[in-house]
């Protein structure tokens, strides 16, 4: 059906090196990937994504992306935070917050490294791990990816629903399904430039949402509520800082911030990755993508930080509300800290305005996925990881047999219909819990790999885009991540606390993702590493270095373009 070396390689010409030949490149074994624009039969993307879609998306494509909690799957942070809160207490959310914030930077920052230096058409992870280390971890990444994607699609969608439900309408549960994935299929299905535009409203939403909550935090912070209640740190002092887990002590609170960081961790997965699949769609990457992972840090700082500060300052951890909420197993406004915060403030009607906004990150959550997840089947297409028919694209440019087997996955959440076949769909979903994890630990390596390649090339200092700390951020954000991947179902190893449906959904990605690994391997019988020598780091570049060169940054005229052209 597909063959995983012979549709994507082919010799680099001595005239598009820089004046050196194949042989002095990679000791006569220039493996490079298939370009698809040089295949009129399939078509190719095109670049329709513009820097204010761009931004937007890096940005938007992290607020409010699920949560993984024991069996139930809700909004990160808006819901997903007060589970977090009643376990752990309000020093270990906050430290987990700025703990992955931090990751998730490093992991940003090593992504814009090698999107601006080839921003290639079918842009992807998995398309740097096969050039830059080797063809069977590509295409156990690939389908990690892939699989994530289109579930993570499904969970969103089926967290809309919920959340429609809130309002207790008459419609059915399938009804509202259909309406949400039928939505997200159409904005990603005919013109790229409709899911960026889309998105960029989606995120704009989400962003005015969060940072009217945060105003509104500071508010009750300093007593400016209707109740005049100056609230301060008081629930630091009372009921407590830190929940105790698992044990007492200075161990118990331990484990409450690894806790804490496990489930914060799941807000983030899979997000940062929007940036580079949406790379070869967009216009100047090299100016836009530098500046989107520029631009993360703050956006990190502001939204998740700050956030989750102001969470810990207006509820208590141990609040009747939040606790109803969080058991309720609704991934709604009731479990939102926000609202919890709020309604003790005596704000009446705005839990439903919180809603309506959870419902935005939900739908935009899904639509980025939808995004995602048809972008990476169309990668592991061009490098023929996948049959080549997902190389079609249409005259838009977008590959629309890719958006339609992810939404065919995607189909699976009409399983959480019936409250049988409900169990079956969260057994699917449970597969991604650690999916991101392990699709990090494969980036950082490649990253590894891309900068001694670079090294051996003597062209580690034409990288576009450079980043402070490098290596040695990676070097700890990868052991870092291998703990957090090993360690995260912990809690299942404490006396009386085993069960197989929790082992399985902490792990079993682990051993999928290791037989895909190993299979590929022994079928193609692939080396363990691509030699430095032979790793490609020329083709696509000339293509990069021109539109680099035709790129012409606007110019502000006046005060309001400047602060646009700097956000947008």
């Amino acid at each position: 059906m597909f063959d995983s070396n012979k549709h994507d390689l082919e010799k680099v010409s001595a005239d598009s090196n820089d004046g050196r030949s194949p042989e002095k490149i990679s000791g006569g074994e220039a493996d490079v990937f298939y370009d698809a624009t040089s295949d009129e039969k399939y078509g190719t993307t095109q670049r329709g994504l513009k820097s204010r879609h761009i931004q937007l998306i890096a940005l938007g494509g992290c607020i409010g992306t699920i949560e993984e909690l024991g069996a139930d799957i809700i909004q990160g942070l808006f819901v997903g935070t007060g589970a977090t809160l009643s376990t752990t207490g309000p020093a270990p959310l906050f430290m987990a917050f700025v703990i992955i914030s931090g990751l998730v930077w490093v992991v940003m920052q090593t992504l814009a490294e090698m999107c601006a230096y080839i921003p290639t058409s079918g842009s992807s992870v998995p398309l740097y791990v096969k050039r830059y280390v080797e063809p069977s971890l590509a295409f156990a990444a690939g389908w990690n990816y892939w699989y994530a994607y289109a579930m993570l699609v499904a969970s969103e969608v089926s967290a809309a629903a919920v959340i429609i439900d809130y309002w207790s309408n008459p419609v059915p549960v399938a009804v509202w399904l259909t309406i949400v994935l039928a939505t997200i299929i159409i904005l990603n299905v005919f013109v790229v430039s409709w899911y960026g535009e889309s998105e960029f409203w989606f995120a704009s939403i989400k962003i005015i949402g969060i940072l009217g909550l945060i105003v509104l935090g500071v508010v009750l912070f300093f007593g400016g509520g209707p109740n005049r209640d100056r609230l301060g740190f008081r629930y630091w002092q009372r009921p407590g800082a830190f929940i105790p887990f698992a044990a007492s002590g200075d161990t118990g609170k331990f484990l409450a911030c690894w806790t804490a960081l496990v489930k914060s961790g799941f807000a983030f997965i899979l997000s940062p990755e929007l940036i580079v699949l949406a790379a070869g769609e967009t216009e100047a990457p090299r100016r836009n993508i530098p500046k989107a992972a520029k631009r993360f840090i703050y956006r990190l700082m502001v939204f998740y930080i700050v956030g989750t500060l102001v969470i810990t300052v207006i509820v208590a951890s141990n609040d009747d509300l939040l606790l109803q909420g969080v058991n309720s197993g609704k991934g709604n406004a009731g479990a939102s800290p926000f609202v919890v915060g709020i309604k003790r403030a005596g704000i009446q009607t705005l839990d439903h305005i919180i809603n309506g906004v959870i419902l935005t990150s939900a739908w935009s959550a899904g639509n980025s996925f939808m995004f995602a997840g048809s972008r990476s089947l169309y990668s592991l297409a061009l490098t023929g990881q996948a049959p080549k028919i997902f190389r079609t694209c249409n005259k838009h440019g977008v590959p629309y047999y890719c958006v339609a087997v992810t939404s065919l996955m995607a189909c699976l959440v009409y399983l959480s219909v019936s409250s049988g076949s409900a169990t079956v769909f969260q057994w699917f979903v449970n597969l991604t819990t650690i999916s991101g994890y392990i699709a990090w630990i494969i980036l950082l390596i490649t990253y590894l790999r891309f900068r001694r390649a670079l090294e051996y090339n003597g062209i580690l200092h034409q990288r576009p885009y450079k980043t402070p700390g490098q290596p040695y951020v990676t070097y700890v954000a990868l052991i870092f991540l291998i703990v957090l991947t090993l360690t995260n179902g912990f809690q299942v190893f404490f006396p009386g606390k085993f069960t197989v449906s929790s082992f399985l959904a902490a792990y079993i990605t682990l051993p999928i993702v290791i037989v895909l690994y190993l299979g590929h391997k022994v079928w193609f019988r692939t080396p363990l590493f691509l030699r430095v020598h032979k790793i490609d780091v020329y083709s696509g570049k000339d293509e990069a270095d021109r539109l680099e060169e035709m790129d012409v940054p606007p110019v502000a005229k006046n005060v309001m373009q400047k602060i646009w052209f700097w956000i947008a």
